[in-house]
Parts: C-alpha cells; structure tokens; sequence
C-alpha cells in the first residue's frame, strides 16, 4: 500500500468513525423543533451511491457539519472567552467567563443545576437548562469561525479534542449524556 492509499484510508476511516457517532444525533436533530432546524439530514444509505471514497467521506462530513455548525453544538463551543446562547448565538446573559482564557471562571453550576428550571417570573427566557456536567468546551475545542475542514482536523487531533483518539470521539458524540442533552431539552437552544 503507498503512502497516499494509507492517509486516504485513515481519513476515510476517520470519517466513517465520526459519521457512525453521529447517526444517533441526526435522528434526535430531525425530530428537533423545526423552527431551530432549518436544515434536514440525509441517512447514511444516501451517500451509498457515491463510490469515490473520499468525495463520499467529504460529503458525509459536509452532511455532519449541519450538527457541529448547529447552535446546539455552537454554543457551547465558541471562540471567545464567553458562552453563547440561543437561536442567534448571542453572548451569554449573565456575563460568564471560561476559565482556560485567563478570566477568573464562572462555575455554570451556579445556575445551570442537574435538572431545567421552569422560570415563573417575567424574563427573556423561559427556563435555565440544567445537566450534573453542565460547562463551557475549552478553548482548544472552539468551532466557532472556523471552516468544516478546520473542525475535521481539529476533531481529528487528539491534542485538540479533549485526548480522544477516534473510537472515544465516536464514543463521546454517539453515548455521552451532555452531548445527546443538547438535542432533548425540548426547548429552544
């Protein structure tokens, strides 16, 4: 096998990792409100049809990119020192500070307790979402501003995506309770 089949193989199996992971958010992403989802995910069979193997792996990744870009994942993902919230990433509201930028951190679980809180009084919002490991990602996992193959590469880079080689990254998107909380919270993010 030359050099170029070994990397074409090892991203091609990376992308196959990643997809797999995500076919258990895509179901959970089309049955979403669908005024946060304006797009729509195709299945896997879908991509069966494209038998160059990398245009297969990048249309794949293109189709998963609809989720990493998705404010669901967006906002707890950004590239500054502040969460984001909302349909329309905005600044998080009350101010709060992620601690690996030199900021004194916010502890989220000051607010964001295990379980959603149904809000009564007048507010902006309606509810404070809540999950036992409710956090920021570091700054080393920000997507936001960045191009799909820039998120590929960082996914792909253990130095970058929490130390997961690609069978714990198909772990974390496909089994971890935080990840999968973000498509079921039956509210708008």
């Amino acid at each position: 096998m030359t050099e170029t089949s070994a990397i074409l193989l090892r991203k091609t199996a990376a992308f196959a990792t990643i997809a797999a992971g995500t076919v258990a958010l895509s179901s959970a992403l089309a049955n979403a409100d669908q005024a946060n989802t304006h797009q729509t995910l195709k299945s896997p069979s879908e991509f069966m049809a494209i038998s160059n193997v990398a245009e297969r792996s990048q249309a794949i990744f293109g189709e998963i990119g609809k989720l990493l870009t998705h404010p669901r994942c967006m906002n707890c993902h950004p590239a500054g020192d502040h969460p984001l919230q909302g349909a329309d990433k905005h600044e998080h509201m009350p101010p709060v500070w992620r601690g690996d930028t030199g900021h004194l951190a916010t502890d989220c679980f000051g607010c964001h307790t295990e379980n959603n809180v149904t809000l009564h009084e007048a507010a902006s919002y309606k509810s404070i979402p809540g999950h036992p490991r409710w956090g920021v990602a570091p700054l080393s996992m920000a997507w936001e501003g960045k191009s799909l193959g820039e998120i590929c590469r960082q996914l792909k880079d253990a130095n970058l995506n929490g130390g997961r080689d690609l069978a714990l990254l198909q772990e974390h998107i496909a089994k971890d309770d935080l990840v999968a909380w973000g498509w079921e919270p039956r509210r708008r993010p």
